[in-house]
């Protein structure tokens, strides 16, 4: 595809926001653009060598591939696997799986540390964005020694609607894109708990929900 395309697709990252466009299009006639089609994997670790995984389109679930437990969710407009330069014996124990229908463009993970050297902007944005994975670790763990199942469940639901959702009127709506199996992974819970903490919610007219949306009232946050 060709590079003013590729251009295009990532205009939308803010990592890229202080490049100018020679830039860019240097960085767009390394990249390599593929489409996913939703329920497919994405193996980091089955490639010729390590990438980095720009999100242009869609959603994914990184999981452990080791205990195929969702580790978190990544949406459109953002990155993955950026573990690979950071902790290159560890990154391959990373899956990616399409929640939707997704477009990604992919660089041998060697290429952006020579392109970090070269653009500090991109150096402090990987940081950056590596920082605010582990602040969100370190945040589930806290959640995990103070916080019953219930209060992380629900506190869990209400973020990912507003940080997947979109206003409609009076309510912020997001796909249902997770089951109750990965909502249970990334709150330390069961499923049956889910289950059980998401019957409530919908009885007390917090949130509704069908298999392909979920929202809450405005009124509630």
């Amino acid at each position: 595809m060709k590079a003013i395309t590729k251009y295009w697709f990532l205009e939308g990252f803010s990592l890229f926001k202080k490049l100018g466009m020679p830039s860019m299009m240097k960085l767009c006639n390394l990249l390599e653009m593929e489409h996913v089609d939703k329920g497919n994997i994405i193996d980091m670790g089955d490639r010729d060598k390590n990438c980095i995984f720009f999100l242009k389109n869609g959603s994914v679930k990184i999981i452990d591939s080791e205990n195929n437990i969702v580790k978190y969710v990544v949406k459109k407009g953002n990155i993955f696997g950026e573990l690979s330069i950071y902790d290159k014996d560890n990154s391959s124990k990373e899956v990616a799986i399409a929640l939707e229908d997704v477009v990604i463009c992919y660089i041998e993970s060697d290429m952006m540390e020579g392109l970090m050297e070269e653009y500090k902007s991109l150096k402090n944005g990987l940081l950056k964005i590596y920082g605010l994975r582990i602040r969100k670790l370190e945040t589930r763990l806290q959640d995990l020694l103070y916080k019953d199942s219930k209060t992380r469940i629900s506190e869990f639901i209400k973020v990912f609607i507003e940080e997947f959702g979109e206003v409609e009127k009076d309510r912020i709506v997001a796909k249902n894109l997770l089951s109750h199996k990965d909502i249970a992974n990334l709150t330390n819970t069961s499923r049956q708990t889910v289950n059980n903490v998401l019957s409530i919610m919908r009885k007390e007219n917090i949130i509704d929900y069908d298999s392909k949306f979920i929202s809450y009232s405005k009124k509630t946050i």
